[in-house]
């Protein structure tokens, strides 16, 4: 029979200060993954992996060997089978549909294609004042993106009473940004780089236009069944904390607000990659939880963001190439650090290609023994004890 674990010190950010929203997880019937997002104490810790779905598992290379990538993603019949495969294979919390954060912007007029072996190509990047007034807005998601919400769709019947939560994502307007001036992935961003140095102008109309797409495209995303949405700010780590204070944390922030007053039972988690030196600014956001990549402690992590804050991470994604024993150690570490409550497990980063299978389904494992974990330190009572 499972216990109702309810921490009275857990708080969820609303504006501009934190309510406490933690409810007795034993009443509800949603699923864990989103009772945990939305700062409901639960029985065990949650997991999911980020690149989910992706060339680590044979399944998947079956299709990726055949079929281009925006083909498979834009397919739903492709996209659904792909987003269930490892749901299938490691029981994960919660279920990520296949898709990419560049998806949008063809929708925008910024084509894209996915090269095998060298990634996103923009053949037309932005990089003018000109070319970014010459953008469409994203006014109908549904004409211009409608996979997305056919895939989302069968996902949400597919998962309906499974246990299994799904999960939505977008790109951070940065990021996009980023990519979409670069024309490609470019390790030093120098294009943009220069654009923000000499012409931040540009820079901060095409953030602007970016911010009012990715809202609209993730409410749709919402409306087509998603129930948690991650943004990824997945070019964070070109930043210094100062240009991210400028150019990147303000943006998200507004899509997170749109969100969360139009969508308020739908939890938003902010992922940023290479956020470590961050962490100050975003301890303030109005995102549901901050996902941490590896490189930061988790422990370290949790006193600089503060108790308050809900994290999502952040075990090191190549950890999972080594033996069961420092798989098992390394995991139960971060278990035990981020606590019983207000934690998703995950990797800090995708799971690499080449990642044994049996050790992505061990990890996962190790998340579905974590109330045991936690019980056996202690750290149950514990909680418990400090609520009252």
């Amino acid at each position: 029979m499972m216990k109702c674990y309810n921490n009275s010190s857990f708080h969820r950010k609303t504006g501009s200060s934190r309510k406490n929203v933690v409810k007795c997880s034993c009443a509800s019937s949603d699923p864990l993954l989103l009772r945990v997002a939305r700062g409901e104490a639960a029985e065990r810790t949650p997991v999911w992996l980020m690149r989910q779905a992706g060339r680590y598992m044979a399944a998947f290379r079956e299709f990726s060997d055949k079929y281009p990538f925006r083909m498979r993603s834009e397919t739903p019949e492709i996209a659904i089978e792909l987003s269930l495969q490892p749901w299938k294979a490691f029981k994960t919390d919660g279920v990520v549909f296949f898709s990419d954060i560049l998806t949008p912007l063809p929708a925008l007029g910024i084509e894209f294609d996915v090269i095998k072996g060298k990634g996103p190509q923009i053949s037309d990047p932005v990089r003018s004042m000109e070319r970014v007034k010459s953008l469409r807005p994203l006014l109908d998601p549904s004409s211009s993106l409608g996979f997305t919400g056919e895939t989302l769709s069968a996902l949400s019947k597919e998962l309906s009473g499974s246990g299994a939560t799904l999960i939505g994502f977008v790109g951070t307007p940065w990021t996009l940004a980023a990519y979409a001036m670069e024309g490609k992935s470019e390790k030093d961003c120098k294009e943009t780089k220069k654009i923000m140095y000499h012409s931040p102008e540009v820079l901060h109309a095409f953030l602007e236009h970016l911010t009012n797409a990715i809202i609209v495209y993730a409410g749709y995303q919402i409306e087509s069944g998603a129930q948690v949405i991650q943004l990824f700010d997945s070019w964070a780590h070109h930043l210094s904390p100062e240009q991210f204070a400028e150019f990147s944390f303000p943006y998200a922030e507004r899509v997170t607000a749109a969100l969360k007053a139009k969508y308020p039972h739908v939890p938003i988690i902010l992922h940023a990659n290479g956020g470590t030196g961050k962490l100050e600014l975003m301890r303030e956001t109005k995102a549901d939880m901050v996902g941490l990549d590896w490189a930061v402690d988790m422990s370290m992590a949790r006193e600089t963001l503060g108790k308050d804050v809900a994290v999502q991470g952040n075990m090191d994604p190549m950890i999972l190439f080594g033996p069961e024993k420092a798989i098992i150690e390394a995991t139960n570490k971060v278990l035990l650090q981020a606590g019983p409550h207000g934690h998703i497990l995950n990797v800090g980063h995708g799971v690499v290609q080449g990642t044994p299978e049996a050790n992505v389904g061990l990890f996962c494992e190790l998340a579905r023994q974590s109330g045991a974990l936690f019980t056996e330190h202690g750290l149950v009572k514990k909680e418990l004890v400090n609520s009252r």
